[in-house]
Parts: structure tokens; sequence; C-alpha cells
């Protein structure tokens, strides 16, 4: 139960991160380059405090640092950017059905063991994805956004299947972040944008917060699952984010949404049976 408990505040906080940054984005005050700086700052100071205050410290060393920090940066730089032209829920769907199909590679890759009812459940909501992304009348979804956020998909799942052999969840989400954020200020000095008051509040909130907090409890939580169940749980956390979409930001839920939510949502369910 505790663990179901966890894992459910874990994909809410994930949820949230779509829709606050979706808040920051929407009116154009803020740039991308800018809220995914601003994040990875103020939670790599987050973490950094929290690391040392609870006497572990940051875990510089460790197996796939470099790898862990690289995949992190590239997930919340794909992720601000892409969320400059979709919305919250389609975002999530699109990142979390991504997310799903890198894990499960990786899940593989280890000669996991994955139960016929995980691989059904996850090809039904996977087809909850496709339902989503096929083109409607000729139009198809803004391509640069859809492979911003896929480009993230690849980066989190690889974060997330990293983070299956961590000792120390707070110690190397610390180190993480801190070894992430050159590479936000690197890509801020190529692409340098703006920044509102509103706009850095939120990605303070979005980075200290949601993400540094959340991310350390998601390594915590990650030796515990099955890499396949961590992918399709995690695909829950696109209908939390167009139901926050719906009401913070006035964002449009078609059928065809609703449709390729409850697609995911089955599959998830059908996936995590014992």
């Amino acid at each position: 139960m505790r663990l179901l408990v966890l894992t459910t505040l874990t994909m809410i906080a994930f949820a949230a991160n779509s829709v606050i940054n979706r808040m920051a984005l929407v009116d154009g005050a803020t740039g991308p380059a800018a809220f995914a700086l601003i994040r990875l700052a103020s939670g790599a100071v987050f973490l950094f405090v929290l690391a040392n205050w609870q006497g572990g410290g940051v875990a510089w060393r460790g197996p796939n640092r470099l790898w862990g920090a690289a995949m992190l940066a590239l997930y919340v730089l794909g992720f601000s950017f892409a969320y400059v032209s979709l919305g919250a829920g389609f975002g999530a769907l699109i990142l979390f059905g991504g997310v799903q199909i890198t894990m499960f590679a990786g899940a593989i890759w280890g000669r996991e063991e994955i139960s016929q009812a995980r691989w059904l459940g996850a090809l039904i909501a996977f087809f909850g994805l496709v339902v989503l992304l096929w083109p409607q009348a000729g139009v198809w979804p803004n391509v640069a956004g859809v492979a911003l956020m896929a480009a993230a998909a690849v980066g989190w799942g690889v974060y997330s299947l990293l983070g299956r052999g961590v000792a120390d969840p707070l110690g190397a989400t610390a180190a993480n972040f801190a070894l992430a954020l050159p590479v936000g200020l690197l890509v801020f000095a190529l692409l340098p944008d703006g920044v509102a008051a509103r706009g850095a509040l939120l990605a303070v909130l979005s980075g200290a917060i949601i993400s540094g907090a959340g991310y350390a409890l998601w390594y915590s939580l990650l030796p515990q699952l099955a890499a396949s169940a961590a992918a399709v749980a995690q695909l829950t956390v696109p209908v939390i984010a167009a139901a926050g979409g719906l009401m913070i930001l006035a964002e449009p839920v078609t059928a065809r949404f609703v449709f390729a939510a409850l697609l995911v949502l089955g599959g998830v369910v059908i996936s995590l049976r014992r």
C-alpha cells in the first residue's frame, strides 16, 4: 500500500510539471531556455541543501553519473521547448508513451521477465497514443513539438532505467541536477530568451519542489518496481495532466483525447494486475 501511495504522489508531481511548464510558456513572456535553466538551477540548489542537511551529501561519484545528468538535461530541455507548441495533456501523453517504449526496450535488454498481461496492457496503452497522434482531416500535430517531446521521452526513460540501481536516491538526484546545470547554461547562452516574474516563480516551483523532491522520491521507488511496471504506471500522468490543463488552463479536451486516455488507463490496469 505504501508503494502504491508514493507512486501515485509521484505521478501527480510529474503531471503538475506538465501543467506548470505550459502555464509559464503559454503567454510567451517566458522562454523555454530560461525556464529550463531556472528549473535546473533551483532543483540543484534545493537538493544540494537537502542532501547535506540529511547528512548523506551529494553523490558525485556513482555508476553512470554523467549519463544520468546528460539524460536529465535532455529531458528537461526537450520538455520545455516542446511545451511552447503542445498542450499540457497532449504533451504528457507523447512524453510518457515514449517513456513506455524506452523502458520496455530497457526491460528486454536487461532480460526482465514480462508477463503476457503486461505486454497486452502496454500494447493497448500504446494504441491509445497512436489514436491521439494520428492526423485528423489531414492535419498533423506540431512536428517540432512532437519531436522535442519524443527526445525528452528518451531522456526520461533512460534516466529512470539508470535510477533502478542507485543506492543513494537523494544524493544521486542532487548530483544529476548539478551536473545537468552547465548544459542548461550552454543552451541559454546559444538560444537566449526572456523571463517574466511569474514564469520565474513557476520555474522555481517546478525545479525545487516538484522536480527536486519528486525525482528523488522516484529514484527511491524505482528499485522496488520492475522496469516494465514503472513504464506502464507513468502512463497515468497524461490523464492527470489533461485534467489539470482543463481546470487551470482551460485547454479543450476532445472526444478523441478522452478515448485515447481511456485506452491508456485500461492498458495500465491490465498491465498492473497480479
